[in-house]
C-alpha cells in the first residue's frame, strides 16, 4: 500500500466511560445517537476491555502495545521516554501524526502541583508531529493546554468546556489536514471523568431520581444516593461527547474525507458508580474494565462490512490493531493482537487469543481503588477469573451471571474450571515475563459417605 493509499485513522477516547454506558449497548438512561450510528455502520467490539483499569498504564499500553509491568506501571509514572510509540511506526509510514488533550504519561506527581500548570517537553510527548494537550486536569470548566517549543511554545487556558473546547482545536488541526498524506490523529477528553458536571443543556436532562440503576448497585441508602447523584451527570457528559463526535463526523464529511477516515471510539477504563457498592476504577468488576470499542467512518470506501462481536479486545491489541487498518507493518516489540480484520474484511480473524490478561500492577489507593495488586483473564467462552497475591479473588460465569453476584472463586463444586483458568493465567504470565504469586489450588476428594 503506498502512502496515497492508506487511509486516515482517528482516535476519539474518553477518560472513565464505562461500556455499559451507552444507548447502542441499552442503557436507558443515555441518548447517544452519534455513537449508536457508529456503531451501527462500523465494528462493535462488545466485550473489549482496558487490560489495567486505571489511566497511565492503559495510555502507556495504548501508544506502546506493551503491558503496563513493561511500560507503565502505575498511576503517575512515566513512559519511558525511549519507548517507540505508534505516533513514531506511523511517522515512518509518511503520516501526519498529531495529539490532542490529556496526556497523563509525565509522571507528574499531584504532590507537585496541579498536572495542568504542568509543561510536557517536547522530546517526551511521544513522537506526535503535532501535539496540544496537558498531563491531567480534573476541571472540565478550568481546562489548559500547551504545546510547541521554543518560540513557538505556548499554554494558554480553554474557553468555555472541557469536551467542547478540546473538540474545537481538534477540528481546527483537521483544517490543516490537505490530502496531500495520510493522517493520525488523536483526541484525548478527559470527561466522563469525575467531578461529574456538564453544560447546562445536558445536565437539565438528568436528575438523580430519574436515573435507573444497575441491577448490582446494593439497595443501601447511602450507596444508592451516591449512584444517583453521580449518574445524572456522568450521563451528561456522555451525551455532551456524543454531539462533539458527531461535530467531528460532519467535519469528516465537509471535507470529502469521510469515506477515507476510520474513527477509533473508546475509553481508558470505566467506572463503578455504585455497582457492588463501590466507585470508581482499579477494580476488575465489569463496570471498571470493560469500554466501548467502535471502527466506524469510512463506510462507503470499505464496504459498510461490520457487525457487534464479544471479542475480548484488549488496551496492547489498539495500536496493532489501527496499524493493521492503516496497512502498516507491525513492529515486533509490540504485544498486541491485530484485530482490524474484523473491519477491514468483515469476519472474524483467525490466531486471536483465547481471553485477555488483566492486572493492577501498582495500587494508587486512593479512595474507592482497590488496594492490592492482583491479575486475572476474561475469556472468549465467558469466564472471568482473578487473583490477588497468593490467594483467590474472583471468579464469574458472565455467561448466566453478567452482574457478578454469584463469586465461585471458593466454591469446591468449581475447582476444575478454577484450575482450567488459573493455568490459563499461569501462561499468559509466563508469556508475558510478569511474575505474580498465584495461588496454591490444592485437589480436594469428597470424604466417603457415611453410613446411616
Amino acid at each position: 500500500m503506498t502512502t496515497q493509499t492508506r487511509p486516515n485513522v482517528i482516535w476519539v477516547f474518553a477518560d472513565q466511560l464505562r461500556g455499559q454506558a451507552l444507548g447502542y449497548m441499552g442503557d436507558p438512561n443515555v441518548h447517544t445517537p452519534h455513537l449508536d450510528r457508529l456503531a451501527a455502520e462500523g465494528v462493535t467490539f462488545t466485550a473489549a476491555v482496558a487490560g489495567t483499569p486505571l489511566c497511565c498504564p492503559f495510555r502507556g499500553s495504548l501508544l506502546t502495545s506493551r503491558y503496563p509491568h513493561q511500560c507503565v506501571p502505575g498511576h503517575e509514572f512515566q513512559m519511558p521516554p525511549e519507548q517507540p510509540t505508534i505516533a513514531d511506526v506511523l511517522n515512518e509510514a509518511g503520516y501526519r501524526t498529531s495529539y490532542i488533550g490529556k496526556w497523563h504519561l509525565d509522571g507528574h506527581h499531584e504532590w507537585e502541583g496541579r498536572g495542568a500548570m504542568h509543561i510536557v517537553p517536547p522530546e517526551r510527548r511521544g513522537g506526535f508531529q503535532h501535539w496540544l494537550g496537558y498531563e491531567n486536569n480534573n476541571s472540565q470548566w478550568d481546562c489548559w493546554v500547551h504545546g510547541g517549543e521554543g518560540e513557538e511554545a505556548r499554554h494558554f487556558r480553554l474557553p468555555g468546556y472541557e469536551t467542547d473546547a478540546l473538540t474545537d482545536l481538534f477540528l481546527d488541526d483537521l483544517d490543516a489536514c490537505d490530502g496531500s498524506q495520510p493522517f493520525f490523529s488523536v483526541l484525548s477528553v478527559q470527561p466522563p471523568h469525575d467531578p461529574y458536571v456538564a453544560p447546562a443543556e445536558y445536565m437539565n436532562n438528568h436528575t438523580p431520581g430519574t436515573v435507573q440503576l444497575r441491577d448490582n448497585v446494593p439497595r443501601i441508602p447511602r450507596y444508592e444516593a451516591a449512584a444517583r447523584r453521580e449518574l445524572a451527570g456522568y450521563y451528561a457528559m456522555v451525551e455532551n461527547l456524543d454531539h462533539n463526535l458527531g461535530r467531528i463526523r460532519q467535519k469528516l464529511a465537509d471535507k470529502g474525507m469521510a469515506e477515507r477516515t476510520h474513527i477509533v471510539f473508546f475509553s481508558d477504563h470505566g467506572d463503578m458508580l455504585g455497582s457492588h457498592g463501590q466507585f470508581r476504577k482499579t477494580s476488575p468488576w465489569e463496570e471498571s474494565i470493560r469500554i466501548p470499542f467502535i471502527i466506524g467512518g469510512g463506510t462507503p470506501f470499505y464496504g459498510a462490512k461490520g457487525g457487534f462481536h464479544p471479542v475480548p479486545l484488549n488496551h496492547v491489541d489498539i495500536a496493532t490493531t489501527t496499524l493493521g487498518l492503516c496497512g502498516v507493518e507491525i513492529p515486533e516489540y509490540m504485544e498486541g493482537f491485530d484485530y482490524s480484520g474484523y473491519r477491514l474484511r468483515g469476519k472474524e480473524v483467525s490466531g486471536a487469543p483465547d481471553s485477555a490478561f488483566l492486572q493492577l500492577v501498582e495500587p494508587t489507593r486512593h479512595p474507592y481503588s482497590t488496594d492490592r495488586p492482583w491479575r486475572g483473564i476474561v475469556t472468549t467462552d465467558g469466564w472471568k477469573y482473578v487473583v490477588l497475591e497468593h490467594q483467590p479473588y474472583m471468579m464469574f460465569n458472565l455467561n448466566e451471571d453478567p452482574y457478578e453476584q454469584v463469586n465461585l472463586a471458593h466454591n469446591t463444586m468449581f475447582q476444575q474450571q478454577r484450575q482450567r483458568l488459573q493455568d490459563r493465567l499461569a501462561q499468559w504470565l509466563a508469556d508475558t515475563g510478569d511474575s505474580f504469586p498465584l495461588p496454591e489450588i490444592a485437589g480436594f476428594t469428597f470424604p466417603p459417605r457415611g453410613k446411616g
